[in-house]
């Protein structure tokens, strides 16, 4: 799924050798950061559907019952067809905007996933050779919100990471892919907002397969590094948010590295 606003990343295209950050991209000037419709509904989405969903296709370790899901696509629909005709508007609050862009990230995801199903990989939608931020599957504009045509790319990079200036957010996006954070069994709700990103960032950070910590070294989730301007934001460190939720503590000596991407599919 990362994503400085934007860490400035060069873009291969010689030969194969694509650059593997496919989840990233530049913020859309066509996409608006500001409510979409203040003519609609003032009152926030209710999540309770996408909650039922989560609940009994999601496992506690993250991973996705596909087959289930597939079953209950319909229900899914009925969710975002809900997301899509109630975009957040300026009288909700930043929690109530922010849990709706993380719910409409995710469940679009799961939708994209069902739509190609099986597939070993999120990455083997769409085209074969894929140009960051232009034919990966995070680039393609396949829903609606309001009445603009919008991607993944759209909803993590020109809103929740332009708009809200939270790095929490990169605990929370699931790509559908082995090393994204865990997909939680309950959808985001503004009230519960803060605790559920603190408790992803404490399940990230202490999961040995995303992010291996000793006190002489830190092999770190490739998102460290590929958005290591937002960690900096507001005078923060990528040290400082490891910190925040790593039993194991590092220092700002402590030698970083960066562990290689997982991109098979989330599946159970």
């Amino acid at each position: 799924m990362t994503r400085s606003t934007i860490p400035v990343v060069a873009i291969g295209l010689i030969g194969s050798m694509l650059v593997e950050l496919t989840a990233l991209t530049t913020p859309d000037p066509k996409i608006s950061t500001a409510p979409l419709n203040s003519s609609m509904l003032s009152v926030p989405v209710d999540h309770s559907a996408y909650d039922r969903l989560l609940k009994k296709y999601v496992n506690e370790r993250g991973l996705v019952n596909y087959k289930g899901f597939k079953r209950d696509e319909k229900e899914l629909q009925k969710y975002l067809d809900l997301i899509s005709k109630n975009p957040p508007t300026d009288k909700w609050s930043k929690n109530e905007q922010m849990a709706y862009w993380i719910n409409a990230y995710n469940a679009y995801t799961i939708q994209l996933v069902l739509k190609h199903y099986p597939i070993a990989s999120i990455k083997d939608i769409g085209s074969k050779i894929q140009i960051p931020f232009v034919t990966t599957p995070w680039a393609s504009k396949f829903f609606k919100i309001g009445d603009e045509e919008m991607s993944l790319d759209n909803i993590e990079h020109s809103i929740l990471r332009k708009k809200f200036n939270e790095p929490r957010i990169h605990f929370a996006l699931v790509c559908a892919a082995r090393s994204c954070p865990r997909l939680r069994t309950e959808a985001y709700t503004a009230d519960k907002l803060i605790a559920q990103l603190d408790d992803q960032g404490s399940d990230f950070l202490n999961n040995p397969a995303k992010n291996a910590i000793t006190p002489q070294k830190a092999s770190l989730s490739k998102y460290f590094d590929w958005y290591k301007g937002d960690w900096k934001e507001n005078n923060k460190s990528v040290d400082y948010w490891v910190n925040q939720y790593s039993k194991t503590k590092i220092n700002k000596d402590t030698p970083i590295s960066y562990l290689d991407y997982n991109w098979a599919l989330n599946e159970q």
